[in-house]
């Protein structure tokens, strides 16, 4: 499957969610669920209000910021905080725990699902008298190319 058949897929999925939910996936929104789509790794806002501007040439940032809203709260991208940037998620059809991995040196972002991390975080906060209600985990390192690509350097 190409990457624009799989884009096309991961839209129309979202689009038929939207329909489930009963909200609506607006053209900007489209767009900028696209755009992400399109890019390996994670984007700030600013980046992704200048690509939606070839589309939407009168677009603002409240604009980008109201889609970005849009989409994360129905699931579809994740904000990773300490680079204020968003990541598209595939499997978006259950709402779930995020564990992000940051490469410091190429910005590669790999979402991983570690088996127990949410349960044990969720328990050690209720013992707090602490309720979660959504939960991003965010490592920051090097990734296994980077990794490599030092190796070679050194």
């Amino acid at each position: 499957m190409t990457k624009k058949q799989r884009n096309q897929q991961l839209i129309a999925r979202a689009e038929k969610l939207c329909l489930h939910r009963g909200v609506r996936m607006t053209p900007a929104r489209r767009e900028v669920f696209n755009l992400l789509s399109e890019h390996d790794g994670a984007i700030g806002a600013y980046d992704l209000l200048d690509k939606l501007k070839k589309e939407v040439p009168n677009a603002k940032p409240p604009t980008i910021y109201r889609a970005l809203d849009f989409l994360q709260a129905q699931g579809f991208v994740h904000k990773i905080s300490s680079s204020n940037s968003y990541v598209l998620c595939s499997h978006f059809e259950k709402q779930h725990p995020v564990q992000m991995l940051i490469c410091r040196s190429c910005g590669n972002v790999q979402e991983i699902h570690s088996d127990g991390v949410h349960e044990q975080f969720v328990s050690q906060a209720q013992a707090q008298g602490f309720l979660v209600e959504q939960q991003t985990v965010e490592a920051l390192g090097l990734c296994e190319s980077c990794q490599k690509g030092n190796q070679l350097s050194h």
